[in-house]
């Protein structure tokens, strides 16, 4: 089942509109994301520890979430260091170990944080229904935004459709082992899977056509600018300028 641990709250991240939190989502990750100074990551990092503590997460669950990502990155530092080009500063055998190595993987890990941080603070909180209501808001595509709804929407029954299958097999003895047996077992699985899942789309659409559904989703509320509003807005813009002036003095 999907759950949405964080979209529940009274903080003052959780009461500004989507909207704001979407574009402000957007705009830090891409500055973020293409700079190339190792001291405005570090302060983008430090924006999204305060993102996150405004917004009152809990931070056994947001160090967890950053634990997953985080598993990923070790990798990286398992690989650039020796291999990306530099100054040596150590030697094992025939692998070098190069300063620019280790600073461009102490560069990705801030980034990779400091991004997660904001979208965790700003959108996680946002729920999913805001966010694709936002979305329309934006403009976006009505096929992009039904198909995020229903992929949402629909995911916990094809969670719960593949466990019943798990447990059909752990009934029948079935224990995974490196075999050509297990492959082809699992490989029923998806195709079972995805059949049931086109079936249950066939359903689900002629329901929608019965009811009257013609391609548009009416809302009976919509988001309002509030004072709040506005003020959340200034302070995110102010953030982000003060990143890209920090950017063009580092420069």
């Amino acid at each position: 089942m999907i759950e949405e641990r964080f979209s529940e709250g009274s903080s003052y991240i959780h009461n500004i509109d989507p909207r704001v939190r979407i574009l402000g989502a957007v705009i830090y990750s891409i500055i973020i994301a293409v700079t190339g100074q190792l001291e405005v990551a570090l302060a983008g990092l430090i924006a999204g520890i305060i993102f996150v503590a405004l917004a009152r997460l809990s931070a056994k669950q947001v160090f967890y979430r950053l634990l997953i990502v985080n598993t990923f990155i070790v990798m990286l530092w398992l690989i650039l260091p020796f291999s990306y080009p530099g100054t040596a500063i150590f030697r094992v055998g025939s692998l070098v170990m190069t300063e620019e190595g280790i600073q461009y993987a102490l560069m990705l890990t801030v980034k990779c944080n400091a991004i997660i941080l904001l979208n965790i603070s700003l959108l996680s909180t946002c729920g999913v229904f805001n966010l694709v209501h936002a979305l329309d808001h934006f403009r976006f595509p009505n096929r992009l935004i039904h198909l995020l709804f229903f992929i949402y929407r629909y995911a916990h029954v094809m969670q719960h459709e593949y466990y019943r299958l798990r447990d059909t097999l752990k009934i029948r003895g079935f224990k995974r082992r490196t075999s050509l047996h297990t492959y082809r077992t699992y490989g029923s699985i998806i195709g079972t899977l995805m059949i049931r899942g086109y079936e249950r789309s066939e359903q689900i659409q002629k329901a929608m056509v019965c009811r009257g559904f013609k391609g548009h989703y009416w809302l009976l509320d919509h988001f309002s600018w509030t004072r709040s509003d506005l003020v959340a807005a200034g302070m995110m813009a102010l953030v982000a300028i003060l990143l890209i002036i920090l950017q063009w003095k580092i420069v």
